[in-house]
Parts: structure tokens; sequence; C-alpha cells
């Protein structure tokens, strides 16, 4: 059975937020808040826990999953950024945006698109998840919380933990967080390309 933590979006309690992390580092899987909506996450280097949330998802091996980052410094570890893309990676930061970069050695390459070497990277603006982020001094691994066939995110933890109470480690309460997705962007094209509208503002990508 899935724990089942209520944590305070504007003041998360500090005993939860270290036993979230405790779960992560343990291998666990979590449901947890960011910016734009509910999304599932493990620890980076953590293979079992992430083909756990493949399975959950029911997605390919072409899937794109996010590092969670908290902030521009970590970005730089696992992407690569030229000082044009700092620029408006620091405009635009935290908030909900997905980028999308050519990845560097830091990750693992079976987080990688199996064609294109790039990972998708974002600094969510929720207080919840950079409290997590705080504790875990290390990116999440994360994905939208979408059930397969579903057209939007679940959004009531309490629908969440009579889905996934056997699939999932740790659901996170921290109240309703929106169901809108983020903005992707494509930055390892010239010049960038909008995948996907969301949250974020695209018009700045549009032609």
């Amino acid at each position: 059975m899935a724990q089942f933590f209520q944590i305070h979006p504007d003041n998360p309690q500090t005993r939860l937020i270290r036993r979230a992390v405790e779960i992560l580092l343990e291998g666990g899987v979590v449901v947890y808040p960011t910016d734009s909506s509910y999304a599932l996450g493990c620890q980076i280097g953590e293979k079992a826990a992430m083909e756990r949330i493949r399975r959950l998802r029911q997605l390919d091996d072409k899937h794109n999953f996010t590092l969670i980052c908290r902030d521009l410094s970590e970005i730089t570890t696992y992407a690569r950024i030229d000082n044009q893309a700092f620029r408006l990676l620091k405009s635009l930061t935290p908030g909900p945006y997905t980028f999308v970069y050519e990845a560097t050695k830091q990750v693992p390459r079976r987080l990688l698109h199996p064609k294109r070497k790039a990972i998708g990277i974002r600094v969510p603006e929720h207080t919840i998840c950079r409290a997590l982020l705080g504790e875990l001094d290390q990116p999440i691994l994360s994905t939208t919380l979408i059930m397969p066939n579903a057209e939007q995110p679940l959004t009531d933890p309490y629908e969440m933990r009579e889905l996934l109470d056997k699939h999932v480690d740790l659901i996170i309460d921290g109240g309703f967080c929106g169901l809108e997705p983020t903005t992707v962007v494509d930055m390892t094209t010239e010049p960038p390309l909008l995948i996907r509208r969301g949250k974020g503002d695209a018009t700045l990508f549009e032609e």
C-alpha cells in the first residue's frame, strides 16, 4: 500500500518532506505536485523504479522523461547549454516549461531518446516540489501523472490513492495544482522548436 502524506502547499512540513525523500532514496515511486500538474517521480539512478513508471503509464522507449531540477546550476550538470540559451532559461525559470537539450555524460543512457542524445529538463515554481529537490540534492526523474488512454492528468489525490495504491510507494496530497501540462520546447534546433503548447507562454517560440 502507498503511504499518503498531506503536505501544506505553502509551508511544507519538514518531517514529511524528509520522509518523502527517504522513500525516493530507497528506490520508491512517488506522486507529487508541481506548478503545472501532479507528476510521477523517482530517483535518477533507479532503473527498477523508472520501469515501474513506464509500465504504469504504458510508455515505450521513445518517451522522454524529464529531470526536475532545483535551479540553473543543476541543469548545466545534465544538459549542454550555451550562453544564449542560458539567458533564455534564466528569464523563464522557475516556471511551467520543459526544455529539451543535448544531454551531458552525467545522464544515464537509458534515460535518453534512443535516436537522440537529448533530455527534458525543467525548474518548477512549486513550494513542495522545491522542498523535495532541496532535501534530495539531485534531480527527480519525472513524467506527468496521466493514465493510459486519459486526456488529462489526475488532479484529485484521493482518486490517485484509489487507482495507484498498489502501484506507487507514496502519494503527496498538496492540494489542487492544475491540470495543464508544461509548454515543451526543443532547444537542440535553431531556432528553438515548440513541441507542445501548455501552461507556459508559447508565443515566445512561435514564428
